[in-house]
């Protein structure tokens, strides 16, 4: 081996042993606390600070300046975050949307802590722990990755972490203390952080923002490893760092130089990109809090408030707006987050590498330097920006297609992450770039005054698309994605519309931004403002117009007024606690309960009386009503469909595999038209299997599933719900930021018969909802939830009905009811299939019962 190859090797084993240390502690914390905490850099940064002031600043001595960072200050910072943050997080439920915001906050609340304190200046005399030999470093990481395995295989603690990994209930029961498992957790991982700082601190950038964001980008090596095998993060750890280093001995000419060269010293995000886009994802439940916020409306006064509070730099600041400028172009940016997040559901960390693109664009395109295209001026290079950037949002929007939660979080980063570092950070791509304003608004108040111009353009065009059928929608997608599908929700469709809206606005105020101060700043997009201004929207209120208004004028007027970071400790604090302190939006009034009754046509309104649906039984007067009465005067009634064939939805054969297990085994069933069939058979029988091949949530492994004869094994579930396949679910799949009306309206405008004037009215009545009609959907009894879940599948004038034990958690009374709301839909042609463990209702309503038994029909 040359010299040059082995100096290499070894420098590679340097970088690799810290990430791999990082690998280590965030696996550790994952297993002991199910919490992948983001804030880990932030940890790192906070114990180098801690180690340099001892040393440099107080003159300690380095070995017991180590042992206080990382036996007492460390291991301390862990169990306070455990405490104070995590552990409330715990007691209200294992729910990965507050653990998420709160990991956040935590990184926020410490990067904005470190700059209050130590400044955001680079420090280039952080002290060296372990000398420069690599051996040493290696040797600390296996010594810590042996004893981490040989206490999790061979000791009483480390039979409770598995204990507690595989079922922190079941472990609870069984006497182990999941609480002080989880604190253990917590002190080793932040340990590791520590470690990991002070072993870094020396050969990287000593700031509040590069060295956390330099351990956030070896997240990847914990990713690969399933944030479960400590020698896979290792190994991947140190062949990714000796892959890193070997990469700088290249030096290719012309254009794939700079390309190589950004790869040579940026690997670990080439990994994280992999890792959170091509491998499977880790923590696939839902990661973010139900909409509180999301029935509160905004008084007219604080509209009023906030436009004169907009208004008052014109009239009262001086000519020097430098400051003004920057609030209402960031407001557009919060925006998107109100699109894609608030409205949406979906994670979106990497909007700041968004907003960047659309200042860099707008910049290159006025410049004349942007591939392909002529020079332009200021007002059409924005535009042009916007309409190239926007397209980029598919970079997010199609992972979040599959991915859920931890792993879309990690998705949106990466993508963040890699544009600063191949992009942003890169001389090809910003050497030399100026920014000028368009002519005739070179003054700031002149500009300023064009800025809020586009603002209220933006949340007009906002607001519009919060409302009608495609507000419903999204919000329906953020409630419950499943629901939404199982309503005729175009979901990945819809995903990919939120991203590519939400890319589009931020394109469109990083570019204000840009202009606004005349200069392309990389650092005014890096991914650190992007979790930044996530957790500042979070914190505020996600869904409300108001909060990117709210939330741009204080992180603007913090830092302007106070020292750097002020606003990142804010909002991080905030964010930290955000399972103690509600969204701020939530303070506002809700929504008023009569809403107004909505037009489809001059002079038409929707809830009018409806047409009777032909050959309803008459039910017992405490029963819902089946049908209205028609009405005198008005439309003509909407056509019922033709009656379909008598061949049903079938399954031929249906067999469904998860690896060695056989759930299904070739089974055969007919859900006629106009008859009510039952499947029954004790847990574990594979009826929710099936269930779940006929409504196209789980692809069969073989076999078939037809309807009327059409094959439609291969449609998904908002695609059969279209087609007249409509489902509920054991738990309703209801949306409870909606009101029980507009949950009904979203089956009615989605599912197979849609734009029906009277769906809405003759689903609510046919299962007695009229009286609950305009209260939220969230915190209605069980039996209630279960009727708006039938009323949303009913509204969509369905084909085929699909029932998951419907009657659970309903009264006599209640599952009466039932039964007559479902013969009542079997007389008029529905083909109906119900599982159920209820034998009384089965009887009672069921034409057809088969039984399942070990994943066949005995009978």
């Amino acid at each position: 081996m040359s010299s040059l190859t082995y100096d290499l090797v070894l420098a590679g084993l340097a970088v690799g042993s810290a990430a791999a240390l990082t690998g280590i502690g965030l696996i550790v914390t994952y297993r002991a606390t199910g919490v992948l905490n983001l804030a880990h850099g932030a940890v790192a940064m906070v114990c180098a600070y801690v180690l340099r002031n001892l040393v440099v600043e107080w003159g300690w001595p380095l070995p017991l300046a180590a042992c206080v960072t990382l036996l007492l200050v460390a291991p301390g910072i862990g169990l306070v975050l455990d405490r104070a943050v995590f552990r409330p997080a715990a007691v209200l439920g294992p729910d990965p949307a507050t653990t998420l915001v709160a990991s956040i906050g935590v990184f926020v609340l410490l990067v904005g802590g470190a700059a209050l304190v130590w400044g955001t200046g680079a420090r280039a005399d952080a002290p060296v722990l372990l000398g420069d030999d690599p051996w040493a470093q290696l040797a600390t990481v296996v010594l810590v990755a042996v004893a981490v395995g040989a206490v999790t295989r061979w000791t009483g603690p480390g039979r409770d972490l598995r204990a507690v990994v595989d079922d922190r209930e079941l472990a609870a029961l069984g006497g182990i203390d999941a609480d002080r498992v989880a604190a253990a957790g917590w002190a080793f991982g932040s340990f590791t952080a520590g470690l990991t700082g002070v072993l870094l601190a020396p050969y990287v950038r000593l700031d509040p923002y590069g060295l956390p964001l330099l351990v956030v980008e070896v997240i990847a090596v914990a990713v690969a490893a399933r944030m479960r095998s400590l020698p896979v993060a290792v190994g991947t750890a140190l062949a990714v760092g000796v892959a890193q280093a070997q990469l700088t001995r290249f030096h290719p000419e012309g254009w794939a130089g700079p390309l190589v060269q950004a790869v040579a010293t940026n690997l670990f995000v080439v990994a994280l990109l992999v890792a959170a886009l091509v491998l499977p994802g880790v923590g696939a439940r839902d990661a973010l809090p139900r909409a509180s916020t999301a029935g509160a409306r905004v008084p007219p006064g604080l509209w009023v408030a906030a436009g004169v509070l907009f208004l008052l730099p014109l009239g009262l600041a001086g000519d020097d707006l430098r400051t003004a400028v920057q609030v209402p172009a960031l407001a557009v940016i919060l925006l998107s987050l109100v699109v894609v997040t608030g409205r949406g559901g979906q994670i979106a960390l990497g909007q700041a590498a968004y907003a960047g693109l659309g200042a860099l664009f707008t910049a290159l395109l006025a410049a004349g330097r942007f591939p392909g295209l002529p020079r332009l001026a200021e007002p059409a290079a924005l535009l042009a920006a916007v309409v190239l950037v926007a397209p980029l949002g598919l970079l997010t929007g199609w992972p979040a297609i599959r991915r859920h939660g931890l792993a879309l979080a990690l998705a949106t980063l990466a993508v963040g992450v890699a544009v600063s570092r191949f992009v942003f950070a890169q001389p090809y791509a910003t050497a030399g770039l100026v920014l000028s304003r368009p002519a005739g608004l070179a003054s700031d108040r002149a500009y300023y005054a064009v800025e809020l111009a586009v603002l209220a353009g933006a949340l007009l065009l906002v607001a519009a698309l919060r409302r009608g059928r495609t507000g419903r929608a999204l919000a329906a997608l953020r409630d419950h994605e499943a629901g939404a599908g199982a309503a005729g929700v175009r979901v990945p469709a819809l995903k990919l519309l939120a991203f590519v809206a939400g890319a589009a606005l931020a394109a469109l105020g990083g570019g204000l931004l840009g202009m606004g101060v005349q200069a392309f700043d990389p650092a005014a997009y890096d991914p650190v403002r992007g979790l930044l201004w996530f957790a500042a929207v979070l914190v505020l209120g996600a869904d409300s117009l108001l909060s990117p208004l709210v939330a741009a004028a204080l992180l603007v007027g913090l830092d302007a007024g106070a020292r750097g970071g002020a606003a990142a400790a804010v909002i991080g604090l905030l964010a930290a606690f955000t399972a103690r302190v509600p969204p701020l939006a939530s303070l506002l009034p809700s929504s008023p309960g009569p809403l107004r009754p909505r037009r489809t046509g001059p002079g038409r309104p929707a809830a009018a009386p409806v047409p009777a649906a032909p050959h309803p039984p008459a039910p017992p007067a405490t029963g819902p009503a089946p049908h209205p009465a028609p009405p005198a005067t008005g439309p003509a009634p909407h056509p019922a469909p033709p009656a379909p064939p008598a061949r049903g939805l079938e399954a031929l054969g249906v067999t469904l595999r998860y690896g060695e297990f056989t759930a299904l085994d070739r089974v055969d069933l007919l859900v006629a038209p106009g008859r009510v069939t039952a499947l029954v058979g004790p847990n574990g029988a594979g009826k929710s299997s099936l269930f779940h091949c006929l409504a196209g949530t789980a692809r069969p492994s073989a076999g078939r599933v037809r309807l009327d004869g059409t094959d439609i094994t291969g449609r998904p579930a908002h695609a059969r719900t279209r087609l007249g396949v409509a489902r509920t679910f054991q738990e309703p799949a209801v949306f409870p930021s909606l009101s029980v009306e507009d949950n009904v309206r979203v089956g009615g405008e989605q599912g197979r018969v849609r734009d029906d004037p009277y769906a809405v009215e003759r689903a609510l009545r046919l299962l007695g909802l009229t009286g609950v009609r305009h209260l939220p959907a969230g915190g209605l009894a069980t039996g209630t939830l279960r009727r708006v879940d039938v009323a949303r599948a009913v509204a969509g004038r369905p084909h085929t009905l699909l029932l998951d034990e419907p009657a659970a958690g309903l009264d006599a009374a209640e599952t009466a009811a039932l039964a007559r709301v479902l013969k009542a839909l079997a007389a008029d042609g529905t083909a109906v299939l119900v599982v159920e463990h209820d034998p009384d209702l089965v009887a009672d309503v069921a034409d057809t019962v088969h039984v399942m038994e070990a994943g066949r029909i005995v009978s």
